[in-house]
C-alpha cells in the first residue's frame, strides 16, 4: 500500500493524452508505485494475489511483464524504472502509518470473507499488498532478463525520476504521485497504461482515466508561483515527511501561499501548527539525494533465462512468456533498422 504524496488534484493544470500522442517518448518510471499497483490490481477471486506453486507472489511480475512489453512494442516508448533506496529519516511516520493501514485492511479482509461478504473482501484484500524484498528482487531480475534498464536510486525514487528528467536523459517523470513535481521534475506523465482504468479500492471499482501530462512551468505559470512556493504548500497540505494541517487543502494552501509569500510569513496561529522540520522538508525536495551513476540504454533479451526463470520458476504459461519474447524482438527489430536507415524508419 503507498500513499499518493502530496494531493494537488483539485489545483493541477494537466494536458490529458492518448498513448500514441507520447509514442517514442522516454519515461523514468516510479518502479515501486507501479509495482504496488500491479500488486493491488491482479488478483483471484477471492482478493488474494497471485502466487507460483512455491508460494512466491507473481502478480507484479504478471503486470510488470505484460503492460511494460505493451508499451514498447506498441508505442515505442523508452521506459527507464526507477527503485527507491533508503528513505529519509523524515518518512518513518509516513510508512508506519502506511504499515498500519494495511494491518487494518488485512484484519478487514479476513472479516469479510469469515461472514462470506466476497466483495468486501475483495475491495480490503487489494489495499494488502506488500512488496517484499523477494517480489523486488524478482521484478529487477525480469526487467533485466527483457533488456530494459533500472536504476536504484540512493534514497527517493521520485527524486531521481525527477533528476533524470531535468537532465534531458528521459523526457518525463512517470509517477501517480505529484511529488516529482516538487522535485523539479520538468514534465510528469500520470496513468500511463493500456487498459485506461484507475482501481478505486475505497470504492470498489475501476474509473476511466487517460494518460495526463503536467508541465511545471506552466503549472507554477499558471497559478503564479514558484517551485519553493509549492513546496510551501505541499507542507500546509501534508506530505510523506509531514502531516501537514488539518482544514488545509490544496486551494486554500494555494489562497495562503500567494497572500502571504512563504510559510514564515503566516498568520501565527497557522505559524503555530507547522512542523518545526520546515527547513529539513524543503532541502529533502530542493536537493535530493541522487545519483548520475545509471544507464537508459536498452539492454538485450535474454531468452533461454526469462524462460526458464518464468516458466520453470514462476510457473508462467510458455505461450504468454513466447508473448513477450515476440514483443521484444519486434523492439529489438525496429531498433535495428532505425539504427541502419539513421532513425528514418
Amino acid at each position: 500500500m503507498v500513499a499518493l504524496g502530496v494531493l494537488l488534484t483539485p489545483i493541477i493544470q494537466k494536458q490529458e493524452q492518448t498513448l500514441d500522442q507520447l509514442r517514442g517518448k522516454s519515461f523514468a518510471v516510479d518502479g515501486f508505485i507501479v509495482l504496488h499497483e500491479f500488486l493491488a490490481l491482479i488478483r483471484d477471486r477471492t482478493g488474494r494475489p497471485l502466487k507460483d506453486d512455491k508460494g512466491n507472489i507473481t502478480s507484479h511480475l504478471v503486470g510488470l511483464a505484460f503492460r511494460t512489453t505493451r508499451l514498447i512494442s506498441d508505442y515505442d516508448m523508452k521506459l527507464v524504472f526507477v527503485f527507491d533506496g533508503k528513505p529519509p529519516t523524515l518518512k518513518g511516520k509516513e510508512i508506519e502509518t502506511r504499515r498500519k493501514a494495511r494491518r487494518k485492511a488485512e484484519k478487514e479482509y479476513e472479516e469479510a470473507v469469515e461472514r462470506g461478504d466476497m466483495q468486501e473482501a475483495y475491495s480490503k484484500a487489494v489495499m494488502t499488498g506488500k512488496l517484499t524484498h523477494q517480489g523486488l528482487e524478482d521484478a529487477k531480475k525480469l526487467l533485466d532478463l527483457l533488456g530494459i534498464p533500472w536504476v536504484q536510486a540512493p534514497s527517493e525514487g521520485e527524486a531521481q525520476a525527477a533528476y533524470m528528467a531535468q537532465k534531458g536523459d528521459v523526457w518525463a517523470s512517470n509517477s501517480k504521485d505529484y511529488d516529482s513535481l516538487l522535485f523539479g521534475a520538468p514534465k510528469l506523465v500520470r496513468f500511463l497504461s493500456i487498459s485506461g482504468q484507475e482501481w478505486l479500492p475505497s470504492k470498489g471499482k475501476s474509473r476511466r482515466v487517460l494518460p495526463e501530462l503536467i508541465e511545471l512551468d506552466k503549472f507554477l505559470g499558471y497559478h503564479g508561483i514558484t517551485r519553493l512556493q509549492l513546496i510551501d504548500m505541499g507542507i500546509l497540505i501534508g506530505t510523506d515527511f509531514n502531516k501537514g494541517i488539518k482544514g488545509i487543502g490544496p486551494k486554500t494552501s494555494l489562497k495562503l501561499i500567494k497572500k502571504h509569500g512563504s510559510l514564515e510569513k503566516l498568520p501565527q496561529d497557522i505559524k503555530a501548527k507547522l512542523p518545526d522540520t520546515i527547513d529539513q522538508i524543503r532541502d529533502l525536495y530542493l536537493n535530493p539525494e541522487v545519483t548520475s551513476k545509471y544507464s537508459v540504454e536498452q539492454g538485450e533479451l535474454q531468452e533461454d533465462a526469462l524462460d526458464e526463470f518464468l516458466c520453470v520458476e514462476r510457473n508462467f504459461s510458455t505461450k504468454r512468456v513466447q508473448t513477450l519474447i515476440n514483443r521484444m524482438r519486434n523492439k529489438a527489430a525496429q531498433k535495428s533498422l532505425k539504427d541502419y536507415f539513421g532513425g528514418r524508419v
